[in-house]
């Protein structure tokens, strides 16, 4: 069956006061404004920005049409939001969302979570059409534990945390780490050249991390060209024989966080060493470059999260590089039945 257009249990208008729409590129102005209005209230550790935004309504796969949807008060200004992502292959749909602080506790959470879920079911039946997946429907929404309010939403919805993750943060004003390279690997700073190479690295490192889908090239782009992304800051690791990528490590930094957490910040976005290179001390010396560099860009924090029970031994690195936790966050997940 196609899948079925964002109309498709669209919020009741006279239960929520607002006006529900598909996002546009007419609505990015006022879609960025009530999401870093909300955030400005709750204080996450990160929150999507403009061009985050762009790259949402760019996605092929995630079509806005059908993936997006904005809550419009009758003054033009967007009060709440949500959207779904999910692979063609893949056997889950993850969720955002967020409502203005002034709109809540109105029911229009459950609103737009009632039609994530919707879209979720139409979407696994197309798939499902297509030949691609036989996975029953499953919804996954990350939060903060600070945010009570949206956990209490999600399990008064059926919805069970199955999986935590760990911020974690190294003082640079310490004294930072070194770590050599095993003969034969050499450290290259990140470029376009390497692009390709380091996506297919990550697909390698990451296919027995739980939650982890392979990443297509548009999917990559979108994470190369992430906004906050800092290729500057970014390294890889080559295997002088063969030429291939080892391991890599992506950083961003975002200049506008400052202000609102009171310190500056690299943070690692993905670090990956692929299976055949386990165990060499790639990631400890992607790790060490990473501090340097952020060091050197006046920094104060390097900053990383991860999977609490990542089977690579993650979190035991980190705390042995002297990162240390500082904030948490968790998974939940319902199965969706289909009526």
């Amino acid at each position: 069956m196609p899948f079925e257009d964002a109309s498709h249990s669209m919020p009741d208008v006279a239960v929520t006061g607002l006006q529900w729409r598909p996002a546009t590129l007419e609505d990015l102005d006022i879609w960025a404004a009530l999401i870093a209005r909300t955030a400005a209230v709750e204080h996450p550790a990160w929150f999507e920005k403009r061009g985050d935004l762009i790259h949402v309504l760019e996605s092929s796969k995630n079509p806005a049409e059908t993936s997006t949807l904005l809550g419009v008060d009758g003054d033009g200004v967007a009060r709440a939001y949500g959207r779904i992502m999910k692979n063609p292959t893949g056997d889950k749909a993850t969720g955002m969302a967020c409502v203005d602080p002034e709109w809540q506790q109105r029911g229009i959470g459950s609103a737009v979570l009632a039609w994530q879920e919707a879209q979720v079911r139409a979407r696994f039946q197309s798939d499902e059409a297509a030949g691609n997946t036989t996975a029953p429907p499953r919804l996954r929404i990350q939060t903060e534990e600070q945010h009570e309010h949206q956990a209490a939403l999600l399990m008064g919805h059926g919805y069970g945390a199955v999986r935590w993750f760990n911020e974690m943060h190294r003082p640079l004003s310490a004294e930072l780490p070194h770590a050599r390279l095993d003969g034969g690997l050499e450290l290259r700073n990140l470029d376009a050249s390497l692009f390709e190479a380091v996506r297919l690295a990550h697909n390698d490192a990451f296919r027995d991390h739980w939650g982890s889908e392979p990443r297509d090239q548009e999917s990559w782009r979108f994470t190369i060209e992430e906004p906050t992304a800092r290729h500057d800051l970014s390294a890889v690791v080559i295997d002088g024989g063969t030429g291939e990528v080892a391991g890599y490590q992506l950083a961003s930094f975002d200049p506008d966080a400052a202000a609102d957490r009171g310190f500056t910040e690299g943070y690692t976005e993905l670090l990956g060493v692929r299976r055949a290179y386990r165990g060499r001390g790639i990631a400890q010396a992607l790790l060490a470059d990473a501090m340097r560099r952020y060091s050197e860009a006046g920094m104060d924090v390097a900053s990383l999260d991860v999977d609490s029970a990542n089977p690579t031994g993650a979190l035991e690195l980190y705390l042995g590089m002297g990162y240390t936790p500082v904030n948490r966050s968790m998974t939940w997940e319902r199965v969706l039945l289909v009526s």
